[in-house]
């Protein structure tokens, strides 16, 4: 009556890769895919994509990534190129470079942190121009 289909994901970044609580890895890791650490890293991350950090993750090392959401614990430069989402219960030491960043109430935000200036420059309008020539 009903028939199970096998959905098949055809785009392999589609993916989400996961290192689990109780697991600690020691080295750089380097992802095309979004990436969740309950776990623990003690080296360095560049992604294309997300990285998200979750309550019981931590990160030593640098990170450089499109996204992030951190509610566990970051030490180390994270370079973020759009959106650095930071949980209530988040601590971070270091140095912070993103294009936006959101940080909850109650999260330890203990890091210089740098805006990317993305604005593109203004126009002259057609009077700044008439007047320029």
């Amino acid at each position: 009556m009903f028939e199970k289909t096998q959905k098949t994901i055809k785009d392999p970044f589609a993916k989400t890769n996961r290192i689990v609580e109780g697991t600690t890895i020691k080295g750089d890791l380097i992802s095309q895919a979004d990436f969740r650490l309950d776990g623990h890293l003690i080296g360095n991350f560049t992604s294309t994509g997300k990285i998200v950090i979750g309550p019981t993750g931590s990160v030593t090392g640098d990170i450089k990534c499109k996204n992030a959401d951190i509610e566990g614990s970051y030490s180390g430069r994270i370079e973020v190129e759009e959106l650095l989402t930071v949980k209530a219960k988040a601590k971070i030491t270091g140095e912070v470079v993103t294009n936006k960043l959101a940080v909850e109430p109650g999260a330890e935000f203990t890091a210089s942190c740098t805006m990317k200036n993305t604005v593109k420059p203004i126009s002259p309008t057609v009077n700044e121009r008439q007047h320029a020539g």
